[in-house]
């Protein structure tokens, strides 16, 4: 009977997700938020909460996250890494400076404490890379000039991911600072080996990954990347980190295909984290953090602009290119809710989630309009500002109407 009861449950879950997918895809929006909305609605406090499934439903949470980590890695070679990291490491540092900070103003304020002050910190500081890319092609604007500085400015957090994941993991767990810096030390360790090793023998990976043999190939890169996870978070390094390093390993065909094989079971298990994220949040517990939220999530939405202003400037961008760069970086997503779920998970402060929730919910929705409309909003403003002289920043040959850049540019964010 049990069992029974799970399996409608759960098909229950996987068809309403489906349902929901098909709507935000008619209207061209993330679905994210409405996967929030459905862990709400069935969640702690929720219109029908879930009980059977609840288990089921967290290990699939957590085979998401694992999948989102591989999935992003597989999209950079170690080569790329370090060549952005090389050149665009100031973009980087403005940009957690200008989006971190005020995340960990915001906690203290609160009164949260420190620990809970670095969460957020995290929070309001990873931009949305599934949510940006989709409304680059929305948009038309893959084969702009300010894209590549958008990239930059993504891959340099994804990067940034595998020294702070580590850090927020041995904080909630409560670790001391003996522990938390041997725990920090192996993960730099372990990210200066992979890199290492895939830009040396990347090859010899890939060749003893590679088959011809599609089930074998799913296998074989799902079962190495459960198992590096899991061998990670027993290091207390944290299970995704472990996950994108096995991702930045693969490369060349294998990369490509299990990018195509894994792509779909990204999508399922994604869709589950983030409905279970929202099963342990109380509705009635989003209205008394709802104005903390909203307030981060204006200053946050200004600060990314900024951060992505001084980010193509530098670039050597104009000033129309400058105002896209910073709307499009202004959407948050499934990093922010990952970073919050191990507090959450932890029990490190019981607002934290809620205010997270509805800050992502915020932000998810508020992302697209900024791309959308911040550069003519901004040259109304600002009329007459702008330098005529500058380079064109319609595009790379093919200007602004959507012309593709060379194959793979687009593959770099994230789908």
């Amino acid at each position: 009977m049990h069992s029974a009861v799970l399996l409608i449950e759960f098909g229950s879950i996987i068809l309403g997700l489906g349902l929901l997918g098909r709507f935000a895809g008619r209207y061209r929006l993330s679905p994210i938020p409405l996967y929030l909305l459905a862990g709400l609605a069935f969640g702690e406090g929720g219109l029908l909460p879930l009980g059977a499934s609840e288990e089921f439903v967290a290990t699939g949470a957590e085979i998401g996250v694992i999948l989102l980590l591989l999935m992003l890695g597989l999209e950079y070679t170690a080569g790329d890494l370090v060549t952005n990291l090389k050149s665009h490491y100031p973009a980087g540092l403005v940009d957690c400076a200008f989006n971190a900070v005020p995340g960990a103003v915001a906690a203290l304020l609160l009164g949260w404490g420190p620990v809970a002050a670095v969460v957020l910190a995290g929070v309001t500081w990873i931009s949305s890379s599934g949510v940006i890319a989709k409304v680059l092609g929305d948009l038309g604007r893959v084969g702009n000039r300010e894209t590549p500085v958008i990239l930059s400015v993504l891959v340099l957090e994804d990067l940034a991911m595998a020294v702070y994941l580590p850090i927020v993991t041995a904080l909630v767990a409560g670790a001391g600072l003996m522990t938390g810096s041997i725990t920090l030390a192996v993960a730099l360790a372990a990210a200066g080996l992979v890199l290492f090793v895939a830009v040396r023998y990347g090859r010899l990976i890939s060749r003893f990954v590679s088959s011809d043999d599609p089930e074998k190939l799913l296998l074989v890169v799902l079962g190495l990347t459960i198992l590096v996870a899991g061998v990670a978070q027993q290091l207390q390094v944290s299970a995704a980190v472990g996950a994108f390093l096995v991702g930045i390993a693969l490369s060349g065909e294998v990369a490509e295909g299990a990018h195509t094989l894994l792509s779909p079971l990204r999508d399922l298990f994604a869709a589950v984290f983030f409905v279970f994220f929202g099963l342990h949040t109380d509705p009635a517990s989003i209205p008394p953090v709802l104005l903390p939220a909203l307030a981060l999530a204006l200053l946050t939405a200004v600060t990314k602009i900024a951060t992505g202003y001084w980010a193509a400037r530098r670039a050597g961008i104009s000033v129309k290119g400058r105002w896209r760069t910073g709307g499009a970086l202004v959407a948050r997503g499934e990093f922010s809710i990952v970073i919050a779920g191990l507090a959450v998970s932890a029990g490190i402060e019981p607002s934290l989630g809620p205010l997270a929730t509805a800050y992502v919910l915020i932000l998810v929705v508020l992302g697209p309009l900024t791309a959308r409309f911040t550069e003519p909003l901004a040259m109304r403003l600002f009329r007459g500002r702008g330098n005529p002289d500058r380079p064109s920043d319609s595009g790379l040959p093919g200007g602004a109407d959507g012309t593709p850049r060379p194959a793979g540019a687009e593959a770099s964010v994230g789908d």
